[in-house]
């Protein structure tokens, strides 16, 4: 049987990073050897990995067959990857052949995975736009776990690419206010462009200020969507009487330190968690990950998010995107690796 050689990314220690040389072999019965175009690196999740900030013995992604395992060095991450299929099993419909799929896979640059586990990218999406699916799926599921209502006041904390997302969702409800805050003037700007009625910076006492005023009697809807434990607490501080907040973050091993002696205790306010594995029981008798998935690939049609790509690595080169994500974050929004 022939062997086909491919190049892995491994997270082999905190901020270090190997490419690893494997071989694969031919695709089995039902089965498609995908060569990849691009991977998109998530700036939440693999930041904490690249940290070494991730719960041990916690399953890495029991929903997804290619990311099986518990978090724990030396491992393959990645949620995101888009290719062409360039070989099949037997007992694969041709047609397949040439396709452009997305599957949910490590960063590297061949994959065998079951034709079920492949995502054929729809006509008239190209790669950079496609391979930004999953991050539209979890602003999709945080518009849907928010729901958001016709007047209300809503506030967006993080414009990281998630954030801009769901502040591009946002801004097509008649919301009476939309307004978001991040650290990083390159991501207000985005944030503005893509509909934010303003966007200010959440440690500028001025805008915070400002803020409070715009949302007098506090937001009907607050978004925790910056991966900062510490930012729970603003959005708790921004929301109204009976308000949500939707945490949409994922802190790993940071922890949060919550006031919630205060106001809170009498308003009411809902804590909701909001993570894309799974759609929230209420809404599980009309929708479905599928249903769910379709608007996704129309919204990214609306959107066009890959104009958020703002650097673009090869995977020789990974190291040095990972150390410009953590080390230099205002001059990133969505990074991505490419393959020759």
């Amino acid at each position: 049987m022939s062997v086909i050689a491919r190049s892995s990314l491994y997270f082999t220690a905190p901020r270090s990073i190997e490419i690893r040389q494997e071989r694969l072999p031919e695709p089995g019965s039902g089965e498609a050897l995908v060569q990849t175009l691009v991977s998109a690196i998530s700036p939440g999740t693999e930041s904490l990995i690249y940290q070494g900030l991730f719960p041990e013995d916690l399953a890495v992604d029991e929903s997804i067959p290619s990311l099986e395992g518990h978090f724990a060095y030396p491992l393959k991450y990645g949620y995101s990857a888009v290719g062409r299929v360039v070989g099949l099993g037997p007992e694969v419909d041709p047609a397949w052949l040439g396709r452009l799929v997305l599957a949910f896979n490590p960063h590297e640059s061949h994959f065998i995975l079951p034709l079920d586990s492949l995502i054929a990218v729809p006509a008239g999406i190209d790669p950079e736009n496609a391979v930004i699916l999953p991050n539209m799926e979890t602003a999709v599921n945080f518009i849907l776990d928010g729901s958001p209502r016709i007047g209300e006041r809503v506030a967006v904390l993080g414009q990281g690419v998630v954030g801009l997302l769901t502040t591009a969702l946002l801004a097509q409800f008649p919301l009476k206010n939309l307004v978001t805050l991040d650290r990083y003037a390159l991501r207000r700007q985005a944030s503005l462009e893509q509909g934010a009625e303003t966007s200010l910076d959440p440690i500028d006492p001025q805008s915070l200020a400002h803020l409070q005023e715009m949302l007098a009697g506090g937001a009907d809807l607050c978004y925790e969507l910056t991966g900062s434990p510490a930012a729970l607490d603003q959005a708790i501080a921004l929301t109204g009487f009976d308000g949500r907040v939707i945490i949409g973050s994922w802190y790993g091993q940071k922890r949060a330190s919550l006031d919630l002696g205060g106001r809170f205790h009498r308003s009411r306010i809902r804590l909701i968690s909001s993570q894309v594995s799974s759609l929230a029981p209420e809404l599980s008798g009309r929708w479905s990950k599928r249903r769910r998935f379709e608007v996704a690939w129309e919204m990214l049609r609306r959107v066009q998010p890959a104009r958020w790509i703002t650097q673009r690595f090869a995977l020789a080169e990974a190291a040095q995107a990972y150390r410009l994500m953590n080390e230099y974050p205002e001059q990133t929004i969505q990074v991505v690796l490419t393959y020759p």
